[in-house]
């Protein structure tokens, strides 16, 4: 007991100089936040030494402090590091691997250091490749925090915010009408699509759409079947440009290479970001030679950090282990079991109003129990179970009342039935 008592007072003050240093409001997770000190694989260490169970971290994809990402750095910045205005093969050998992973048409990429930098890039590639500025987005998405992405988070459908118009978020468990076939739901997200598009007519023209290719902040929505691939042509045939946003969906997290595969749909550009680097920073916006190059012609992009070999040497270890610990396939296997495991008690818990998800990424919609009505506060409360059962997940959506499971990719079978465990006693206690 007088352990506990003397880690949460150095946990009382050390939020004290958190806040002090870094401003009243900073972000953290958790009512008492935790104080970390190391991980490994799934599991995270805090300052009194108990491990966590981590379900929420996507960032170290390939597992927290992994020795292959850890030694190519480490060889790497003993070696050289410098800006990308050097010739390097290490970088040029990593951008053919990363646009090779990708369907044909990706051929070209620019690198940068976080996901926001990727989402500016495709909107301002989008907006000079088209000559035109109107850009279109789910009315409860976020792809980043810029002035420019910014105004893409949380746009409420008939708002203009600088040129950027929402459309509904296309789903099922929440449709935008009642009492309607799939089909006529998607004709209805269809038409109003048609007729945001149209509605730049006057204001600048119709530059493109971004999406996240799995709806990821939208709490995982599952649209009606033909959503994408029918949103997508129609962006086309209105001379738009698809931008897929993967840094939260890519590298194996959806059960393949890209969230857009398993959407089905042909983006003309890919924002990638998060895991790219195992947590050292790395993002990147692919799209075809041709783009990348008009990009270059009218905008003097330069990142400092960017396209760097040390960059390289982490990006190429995250693909290694992809490949060579066939994490595509154990997240294929490992999600659908889980996926499962957890649909089986939503009949005896109505607060598990929908599970649903890709591969290793899963979201539980927490709702009022006996209806779809979100229930954020006791989605929280399962969070704070969760953790005083040493087991850390996150929640998202719209309403916030989605309990977000994202562990690394090498989550296991073994680690699944920890979670179970934990997971249905705190149900228990709900």
């Amino acid at each position: 007991m007088m352990e506990t008592k003397c880690n949460t007072g150095r946990v009382s003050r050390l939020l004290d100089r958190h806040t002090k240093v870094m401003g009243q409001h900073t972000p953290l997770f958790y009512q008492d936040p935790l104080e970390l000190v190391s991980g490994s694989g799934v599991w995270l260490k805090d300052a009194a030494g108990a491990s966590y169970l981590d379900l929420y971290n996507n960032v170290p994809c390939v597992g927290h402090s992994n020795p292959r990402v850890v030694a190519n750095i480490a060889e790497q910045a003993a070696t050289l590091n410098v800006h990308g205005r050097y010739l390097h093969e290490g970088v040029i050998e990593y951008v053919e691997r990363l646009v090779s992973l990708h369907h044909g048409g990706i051929q070209s990429a620019i690198l940068g250091c976080s996901g926001t930098e990727a989402t500016e890039m495709a909107l301002t590639l989008a907006r000079s490749v088209t000559g035109k500025q109107g850009i279109i987005c789910t009315d409860s998405t976020y792809h980043g925090n810029s002035s420019l992405v910014g105004r893409l988070t949380a746009l409420p459908v008939g708002n203009d915010r600088g040129g950027v118009k929402s459309i509904t978020t296309p789903q099922l468990f929440r449709p935008m009408a009642e009492g309607v076939s799939e089909a006529e739901l998607l004709q209805l997200h269809l038409d109003q699509l048609e007729a945001t598009i149209a509605s730049f007519a006057d204001s600048g023209g119709f530059a493109g759409i971004m999406l996240c290719s799995i709806l990821a902040n939208e709490g995982l929505a599952i649209p009606p079947s033909g959503w994408f691939a029918e949103a997508t042509a129609m962006v086309s045939d209105a001379g738009g440009v698809v931008i897929a946003d993967e840094v939260q969906s890519g590298f194996a997290r959806s059960g393949s290479w890209w969230g857009y595969e398993v959407s089905g749909f042909t983006p003309d550009v890919v924002c990638m970001g998060k895991p790219m680097g195992n947590g050292f920073p790395l993002s990147a916006m692919a799209t075809s030679h041709e783009m990348v190059t008009k990009f270059r012609e009218r905008h003097r992009y330069f990142n400092t950090f960017a396209s760097s070999p040390l960059q390289a040497a982490a990006g190429s270890a995250v693909i290694d282990e992809i490949n060579d610990l066939n994490l595509v396939e154990q997240v294929t296997e490992v999600g659908a079991s889980l996926t499962s495991a957890l649909r089986a008690l939503e009949a005896d818990h109505p607060q598990m109003g929908d599970v649903r998800g890709r591969g290793l990424f899963i979201g539980i919609d927490w709702v009022k129990p006996g209806t779809r009505i979100p229930d954020p506060v006791g989605a929280q409360q399962m969070v704070e179970r969760l953790k005083s059962r040493f087991v850390l997940v996150g929640k998202a959506g719209q309403h916030g009342n989605v309990l977000k499971i994202r562990p690394p990719l090498v989550f296991n079978n073994e680690h699944a039935s920890i979670f179970l465990n934990a997971f249905e006693d705190s149900l228990r206690d709900a």
